[in-house]
This record gives C-alpha cells, sequence and structure tokens, in this order.
C-alpha cells in the first residue's frame, strides 16, 4: 500500500493555509469562462481531492466562500483575496494549484482539460519568449 503524500499551501498573505493528505490526487486544467474570471487567467488549474483530505491550518480557518453554482461555491482569502478554489456541495473540493507551497512536486501534473475551445486561437506557448 501506497503511503499518503503530504502537501501544503495557502492564501497570500497566509491568513489562508491548508493541509492536504492524499495517496493520489487527481489534477485538471479548466478554460470555461467562470474558470477563467474566478483565477483571472485564461486556464485555470485544479487539484481535486475529498473533504476529508485537507485540513484548514491558518490562522483564518476556512476560506471564505460566495456561491458560484447550483452545486458549488468558489473558495477565497477574505483578507488578501486570493482564489483558493471550489468547495462542491458534495465531499469534493477543488484546490487551485497555484496555492502549493510546491505545485511542480510529482503527482500534481494535469491528467485532461476542459472547455478548450474557450481559449483564444492564439493561446499557446511555443511562440513566446521565456523569462527564467
Amino acid at each position: 500500500m501506497k503511503q499518503p503524500k503530504v502537501f501544503e499551501g495557502g492564501c497570500l498573505c497566509g491568513d489562508i493555509r491548508y493541509l492536504v493528505t492524499a495517496t493520489k490526487l487527481a489534477s485538471h486544467t479548466c478554460s470555461c469562462k467562470q474558470c477563467q474570471r474566478h483565477s483571472g487567467s485564461l486556464t485555470q488549474v485544479w487539484v481535486e481531492l475529498s473533504n476529508d483530505q485537507i485540513e484548514w491550518t491558518g490562522p483564518g480557518g476556512l476560506p471564505t466562500v460566495w456561491r458560484s453554482s447550483e452545486y458549488s461555491s468558489r473558495a477565497f482569502c477574505s483578507q488578501c483575496g486570493s482564489t483558493i478554489g471550489a468547495i462542491d456541495d458534495k465531499p469534493t473540493v477543488a484546490i487551485a494549484l497555484g496555492t502549493f507551497d510546491s505545485p511542480n512536486r510529482q503527482g500534481l501534473a494535469p491528467q485532461s482539460h476542459s472547455y478548450i475551445s474557450k481559449l483564444p486561437k492564439w493561446w499557446r506557448i511555443d511562440h513566446l519568449k521565456t523569462c527564467d
């Protein structure tokens, strides 16, 4: 049996912090209009987990939520405004990958993409200058 991995993350100001414990996480990207507006980006990267895999550890406790659909609420920090993710009515939480302390860790790479048709036709990175 695989040992669970521990992932930590939080908002920009540190008021909202979390600890995720899981043996495997599902990650995907989405370019629907709602994800674009919530993230301020053309594509949002989500890491999905169940409610029992996340512990809210920061001084702010649970993130603030705004009801965004019939089944889900968008979560954010009420202090700095950082996007944290989405909390569904069913026991699913989707955390924005950019809020993880180490988003480049093995096992967090997206496996699928939703609403690719909503991306602008010019959206690709192979023609851009790199800024590393």
